[in-house]
């Protein structure tokens, strides 16, 4: 009886031949088309345990073993696996939970590996004590997804804002105390390393490609154009060069709106800085930032006065940090829904986005979805100042090429599909699971 290791591979032998004869019939495209279709099922739908025993071969182990006898001249599909999470105000241990459940740490609080993106949306700072903890965390995980592909993308929200202004309406007193004095506090988040962090890995606004084919996270929206984009030969004759078709694809292409914007407060329909999208709300973030962090550090409020933005500041900049600006925004929780999606509709378009994504109002209940997940509110209380229930939010992207011998290059046909889903300790719950058929060369 031969060793296990060596029937396995007797038994992928039929299997690898039929792949060699297939390639060599021109379908072998098909063929890996339907195990990455099972493949992906497999990943979206796990079976139980007890299902798993009966395969004398797994459809990962298959999968893998084709793959290692031929991938050449094989259209390649494409996966994203993005985690966010909501507020989290002070709680290091409720935060690690999160974390753990949507596997972005290991049981030792390390990067996992087994997502992509993992996006934290503002709001760690204030109304508990583990405020120090949770930014070396992340500053940790940045590191360590930064060694294995990985991305961790940051965003400040109105509280971190607040401390950096000098409102300290909801800093604890025994918060204070792990920092050790008001005015080591006032360093920490001005000039130390708190205070670079933000500077350096933060930002007010993200915009997140769901496909490698809009370029990597914060290209803006719409993109920049050339001359060319605008000028062409008035006897119609000139055609335009590859990089300019690419300008042309990225702004209304059938990609073009293939990513999720994300951001703490909402983003209003009507403020007037949403576009370039996220370049001028960053631009605009960073030199507020800047002023505040670098100007003499006020006393704090309460108990001394309200200190307000800085002199300097500019109206624009008055506008970030106002109740419509992306930092406070609580429209896409409290309007009516007729209006939310109606006012979406445009914020997307202008945004080059297919979803907006946000904290900041809790529901301490579960993920808030409203018009058909095109608006998600993932603020659920996470911190037990709160006691909301703990969740984070998964999207699932698969970019899979179809078999058409005739369509090929820029005919070329793709299976998309995004499934979102709302992670929670005990279960989850599918928000959206959309598909779709798109036609582009679109190959790496």
């Amino acid at each position: 009886m031969a060793p296990p290791r060596f029937s396995r591979i007797w038994a992928l032998l039929p299997a690898a031949c039929v792949l060699y004869y297939i390639h060599l019939n021109s379908v072998h495209l098909q063929l890996y088309s339907m195990l990455h279709h099972a493949y992906t099922e497999h990943l979206m739908h796990p079976p139980s345990s007890q299902d798993r025993t009966s395969y004398p071969v797994t459809p990962e182990a298959l999968t893998q073993e084709l793959l290692k006898i031929d991938d050449s001249n094989t259209l390649q599909p494409f996966t994203r696996h993005i985690v966010a999470i909501g507020d989290l105000h002070g709680d290091l241990p409720n935060a690690l939970r999160v974390l753990k459940f949507s596997n972005v740490v290991n049981d030792e609080g390390n990067w996992s590996g087994n997502v992509d993106f993992f996006v934290q949306t503002g709001d760690i700072i204030d109304r508990g004590d583990d405020t120090i903890k949770l930014f070396k965390l992340m500053e940790k995980l940045r590191d360590q997804a930064h060694t294995t592909g990985g991305v961790v993308l940051s965003h400040l929200g109105n509280h971190e804002w607040m401390n950096a202004i000098g409102d300290w309406r909801y800093v604890y007193p025994s918060e204070i105390k792990t920092f050790g004095t008001v005015e080591a506090r006032q360093r920490m988040i001005s000039t130390g390393s708190i205070g670079r962090a933000w500077a350096n890995n933060y930002t007010v606004a993200s915009r997140l490609p769901l496909h490698p084919y809009l370029g990597p996270p914060n290209t803006p929206y719409p993109p920049t154009r050339s001359r060319l984009y605008y000028e062409q030969d008035l006897d119609g004759l000139e055609h335009l060069e590859t990089s300019h078709m690419h300008e042309l694809d990225l702004e209304s292409g059938p990609l073009s709106h293939a990513a999720l914007s994300f951001v703490h407060g909402g983003l209003s329909p009507t403020y007037e800085a949403l576009a370039p999208f996220p370049d001028k709300i960053n631009e605009l973030g960073t030199s507020l930032l800047r002023k505040l962090q670098r100007r003499e550090q006020p006393l704090p409020h309460p108990p001394y006065p309200y200190p307000g933005l800085p002199q300097s500041a500019t109206v624009e900049e008055h506008e970030l940090y106002d109740a419509n600006g992306p930092l406070w925004y609580r429209g896409w929780a409290l309007e009516p829904e007729e209006k939310a999606c109606a006012d979406v509709e445009k914020v997307l378009k202008t945004t080059g986005t297919r979803r907006m994504i946000m904290g900041h109002t809790p529901d301490f209940h579960n993920i808030v979805s409203r018009c058909n997940g095109k608006i998600i509110i993932i603020d659920t209380g996470i911190s037990h100042a709160y006691g909301g229930v703990l969740s984070a939010l998964s999207i699932h992207y698969t970019f899979t090429p179809i078999v058409d011998s005739v369509n090929t290059g820029a005919k070329q046909r793709w299976s998309e599909r995004e499934v979102v889903s709302a992670l929670y300790e005990e279960h989850q719950e599918v928000i959206a699971d959309e598909q779709r058929e798109v036609v582009g060369d679109f190959a790496a």
